[in-house]
Formats: structure tokens, C-alpha cells, sequence
């Protein structure tokens, strides 16, 4: 199963992705029929040329990096050696990718969730709220009708000349409306405990993740655990378990991946660089489309790999088809675990202490401020005194 999902992939990254990119760009070539079997005929053709630079580049590169005399024999031998090869490169770019946004989006979907979950309201009633809108909406209604009867818009919007801004305003009051509806629908059990549950099990799926980054850090280095260069476990489903929780470490494992997962696509779509590929409703165009998919392919190939890094899971989801041989390096595997575990806590310290931070800094610079203006006003009257003399 695993070999077919890395072989499909494969075939999506490197034929139907380019091939779906340079037919949105094609247009024929000068002289033939303008139609879609042209641009079709164009799109072959380059993408032909752009597969003979991409393989004589695959083997100027292993023939470098390789003192196997018989890899710069292979130029030909592109199914065994040169797609493993660059699926292993981009692979590890896109590990490095999940390195950098998956801690921030541990910190962003703690943001994020809070704005799904109906936040408790101890100190504030609903009723009275909901109430309290219901009225400005009834006032709002009644100067457009009044205002589309007597032909004065101006005299009757409470200073305002626009019939269509009373509209917005009237638009926002029922958005408003619906908004409290559904928070006062919510059970008062869910309304007050939800929120607070929610941020609980993000935060110990949060340091669940730590705890186990921790662990598989500890154990590569005493020289416990193996490297994650390729699954040489032969488990059979249903018979034995990798987990040594049984079905319930297996659960697990599954629960903080998916975790890992949203976390990943949360922080990637939020870092300054990629906003920009942020799909848009109604406004997204085809090569921002393509590019999407090719980032989520990239980040779903790098998944597995990152989650047998960091001991996640200890089961094989890279396949023979996708195995690496950079997985071998203890230095690498350390210092991804060591650089996953600081980033997060980095950025969950940053999340949940920049409030007090900018309080502090504030006051300090109250302080600093008012002990300048001291300082001033006292040399200021010194040198008074002195000309004074």
C-alpha cells in the first residue's frame, strides 16, 4: 500500500504538477493550429525537455556526492536511482519545511480554535445583549422606512446622508443577531466548559508531542533506539503491535500525527513568505491552485518521515520505494529533534507570555520616561539658577 501511495505521488509531483503548470502557460507553437491539441503537443514537448535537465541533473549530482564508480555509469537507470533520489531530496526540504512551520502552528491553532469554540461568559448575559441589538436593529429599520417614505434620507440617519450605509450598519446588527442566537442555543455545560476543555487537550497534545520528541532524543543518543532509515520490522496487522501501548498507543500515535498534521499546514499558511499562496474564495487563480496541491504533496510526503524523526510512531510510513538514506545520519536526526523541541517551546512561551511581556515593557518605559523628564526638569533648573548667579 505504502509503495503505491509513494509511486502515485510520485508521478503527481514530478509529471502531473509541471504538466498541469506548463499547460496553463502554453499556447501553441507559432504556426500551428490554435486549439487544445496544440498546447498539448507544447506542453509534451517541454515537459520532455524539462524531465532529460532534471534527470542530467540527478546524475551530475550523484555522480558528486557518490564514490560508487557505477552510478556514473546508470544515466539510464532513472526508476531505481534518480526519482528515489530526488524524492528524497525534496523530501528532506520538506522536512525542513515542517520544522520550521509545525511549531507555529502549535501556537496559531490555540488562536485558531479559540475563535470556533463558544468562549465562556461568567460576567455577561446573553439575553440582555441580544436584546439590547434587537432594538438598534428595530431603530435602524425605522429611519429607512421612515427615510423611503418622506424622501429625506439626510434629515432622518442621525447624521448620516447614506441610505446604503444604513444598510451595512443594518447588515452588521443582524450578523450580530445570528451570532447570539447560536451562542445562546449552546448548552450553559458547553458554553462554560468547552472552551476550556478544547485549550486543555490542545495543550496535552502540545506536550505529548514534547514528551516524546524528548524521548526518542534521549534514546538515539544513549543508543536504545535504532535509526529510522527504513523499517526492518516485519509486523503483521492484527497480530503484533509496534506500540508498546498496544491498540491504545497506537491510537495515540494516529491522534498526535493528525495533530502534527493541521498544525503543519496552520503554520505553513501563516509564515510571512507563503501568505501569499493562502487560497482566496472566488479569487484564487489556476497556477495558485497547482502550487497549493504541490505544497501539500510536498508536506504530506515529508510527514511520515518527520513523524519516524521524532519518534512519533515507530511504524514504517516511508516505504522501500521512498526510503532515504540521510535517515542513517545520527547528527541529523538530533538536531532535527532538538530544533523541533525548541522552536515549540519558543513559540508556545511566546504565545502565552507576550501579553505580560508588552505590559512589562510598557511599564519600563513609563518608568524610563518619567525619570528623563526628571532628569531634565532638574538640570533645566540648575542652569536657570546658574545664569540667574
Amino acid at each position: 500500500l505504502w509503495n503505491h501511495v509513494f509511486l502515485f505521488s510520485n508521478l503527481t509531483l514530478f509529471i502531473f504538477m509541471p504538466f498541469g503548470y506548463l499547460f496553463t502557460e502554453s499556447e501553441g507553437f507559432v504556426g500551428s493550429r490554435k486549439g487544445l491539441l496544440g498546447r498539448v503537443y507544447e506542453t509534451i514537448i517541454i515537459l520532455c525537455l524539462l524531465t532529460i535537465v532534471v534527470i542530467g541533473l540527478a546524475w551530475v549530482a550523484t555522480a558528486m556526492f557518490n564514490e560508487d564508480d557505477h552510478s556514473k555509469e546508470t544515466l539510464f537507470d532513472v526508476w531505481n536511482i534518480y526519482l528515489p533520489y530526488l524524492y528524497s531530496f525534496i523530501s528532506f526540504l520538506g522536512v525542513i519545511v515542517l520544522l520550521l512551520c509545525t511549531p507555529n502552528g502549535f501556537a496559531i491553532l490555540f488562536t485558531v480554535i479559540g475563535q470556533l469554540v463558544v468562549k465562556p461568559q461568567f460576567l455577561r448575559d446573553i439575553e440582555d445583549d441580544l436584546y439590547a441589538v434587537q432594538l438598534q436593529e428595530e431603530d435602524i429599520r425605522r429611519r429607512i422606512n421612515l427615510g423611503n417614505h418622506m424622501h429625506v434620507p439626510g434629515k432622518i440617519a442621525n447624521g448620516h446622508t447614506s441610505p446604503d450605509l444604513l444598510q451595512q450598519q443594518l447588515l452588521d446588527v443582524q450578523n450580530t443577531i445570528s451570532v447570539l442566537e447560536k451562542k445562546k442555543k449552546v448548552s450553559p455545560w458547553r458554553r462554560n466548559l468547552g472552551y476550556p476543555l478544547v485549550m486543555l487537550l490542545l495543550l496535552v497534545l502540545t506536550v505529548l508531542c514534547l514528551l516524546m520528541v524528548a524521548h526518542n532524543f534521549f534514546e538515539l543518543l544513549v543508543g536504545i533506539k535504532a535509526l529510522p532509515v527504513g523499517a526492518k520490522e516485519t509486523v503483521v496487522l492484527g497480530i503484533s503491535s509496534l506500540s508498546t501501548l498496544g491498540s491504545v498507543g497506537a491510537t495515540l500515535e494516529i491522534v498526535l500525527i493528525l495533530y502534527v498534521m493541521c498544525a503543519s499546514v496552520v503554520g505553513f499558511y501563516s509564515l510571512p513568505f507563503f501568505k501569499r499562496l493562502r487560497p482566496v474564495p472566488h479569487d484564487t487563480s489556476m497556477v495558485k491552485i497547482i502550487g497549493n496541491c504541490v505544497v501539500l504533496l510536498v508536506l504530506s510526503s515529508a510527514l511520515p518521515i518527520l513523524s519516524r524523526m521524532l519518534g512519533l510512531t515507530n511504524f514504517n510510513l516511508i516505504g522501500n520505494f521512498g526510503s532515504m538514506e540521510w535517515l542513517g545520519n545520527l547528527y541529523i536526526i538530533l538536531a532535527c529533534d532538538a530544533l523541533f523541541a525548541a522552536l515549540t517551546t519558543l513559540c508556545l512561551t511566546d504565545k502565552f507570555t507576550v501579553k505580560v511581556r508588552t505590559e512589562i515593557y510598557n511599564r519600563f518605559l513609563m518608568l524610563f520616561q518619567r525619570d528623563s523628564r526628571r532628569t531634565w526638569s532638574f538640570s533645566s533648573y540648575i542652569n536657570t539658577g546658574t545664569k540667574d548667579e
